[in-house]
C-alpha cells in the first residue's frame, strides 16, 4: 500500500493520543486584564476562547467587550505549564491542574481586580 494512507490506522493513533492538560494565560495587553485557568486539553481551551471571543459568544461579557474594543491583537495567550502524566496510585490530573494554577497565581501575582473571571 505505497502511497496509501490507512484511514484506520490514522484513526486509532488519534483515539489513542492523550490530550496535554496544562496550565494558560490570556492576558489584554491593553489593559491588563486577565484570565488564568488550566484545562485538560489545554490547546483546545485556547482555541475555543479565540474562537468565541472572534464570534462574540464567548461566556464571559467583559472578554468580548474588550475584543471588540481592542481587538485580535491586544491579547497573548500563552501555555505556561503542561502536567507531567505519572504512572502512579493517586495520580489525579484534575488535582494536579488546580495545584498548577495555584502556584503559577502566586509566580505572577497577577492583580486580582484585573482577573476577567473576577465577581463583579
Amino acid at each position: 500500500m505505497t502511497g496509501k494512507i490507512d484511514r484506520r490506522e490514522l484513526k486509532r493513533q488519534y483515539l489513542e493520543t492523550k490530550t496535554r492538560a496544562g496550565v494558560y494565560l490570556i492576558k489584554n495587553l491593553e489593559n491588563g486584564y486577565w484570565l488564568l485557568a488550566g484545562s485538560k486539553n489545554v490547546a483546545a481551551a485556547i482555541n475555543r476562547h479565540c474562537f468565541e471571543m472572534k464570534t462574540g459568544k464567548n461566556a464571559n461579557r467583559l472578554m468580548n467587550e474588550d475584543w471588540k474594543t481592542f481587538g485580535e491583537a491586544a491579547f497573548s495567550c500563552e501555555v505556561l505549564d503542561r502536567v507531567e502524566y505519572r504512572d502512579e496510585d493517586g495520580f489525579s490530573v484534575e488535582d494536579e491542574l488546580a495545584s498548577l494554577v495555584s502556584l503559577w497565581r502566586e509566580e505572577l501575582a497577577l492583580d486580582e481586580t484585573l482577573n476577567y473571571l473576577r465577581k463583579l
